[in-house]
C-alpha cells in the first residue's frame, strides 16, 4: 500500500460533530439545550476581584451564607433588568458589582458609605 491513509478518509467529516449539534441527551434519554460548563458554572457563582477581597479584609467585612444567598439573588434580579454595574446595599455593607460577569469589584462598610459618592453605576438595589 503506498497511498497514506487519513482520518478524515475513514470517516468524512464535514465538521465537528460538537459544532453541529446543538442539542445533549441528558441521563435521562431527553434532549436539551447544550451550554458550556464554564458558562453555567459562571452564571451561578459570585466572584470577588481581589481588590473587594482585600478591602473586606481590612473592614472587618465578613458574609453569612444567607447574606451570599441574599447577594446573588440580587445580582440575578439586576441581570434581569439588565444592569450593568449596581450598588447593592445589604444592612450596613455596600458592594459595587459587575452584573455581567458576577464579579463584586470592591465593598465598604457603613462607615465608609456615610459620605461616599458613588459613580459609573447603572442601578441600585437595597436589600433590607
Amino acid at each position: 500500500m503506498s497511498d497514506s491513509m487519513k482520518i478524515g478518509h475513514l470517516f468524512p467529516i464535514k465538521q465537528s460533530p460538537l459544532a453541529s449539534d446543538k442539542t445533549a441527551k441528558t441521563g435521562n434519554g431527553q434532549t436539551g439545550s447544550a451550554t458550556p460548563f464554564g458558562k453555567l458554572l459562571s452564571s451561578t457563582t459570585l466572584r470577588f476581584s481581589h481588590h473587594a477581597e482585600v478591602r473586606m479584609q481590612q473592614r472587618g467585612i465578613t458574609l453569612q451564607p444567607e447574606s451570599l444567598n441574599q447577594l446573588m439573588k440580587a445580582v440575578d434580579d439586576a441581570a434581569s433588568k439588565g444592569a450593568k454595574d449596581s450598588l447593592i446595599v445589604l444592612k450596613d455593607i455596600a458592594m459595587i458589582v459587575n452584573v455581567p460577569s458576577r464579579t463584586v469589584v470592591t465593598a465598604m462598610d457603613g462607615n465608609q458609605m456615610k459620605s461616599s459618592v458613588f459613580t459609573q453605576i447603572d442601578s441600585a438595589i437595597i436589600i433590607s
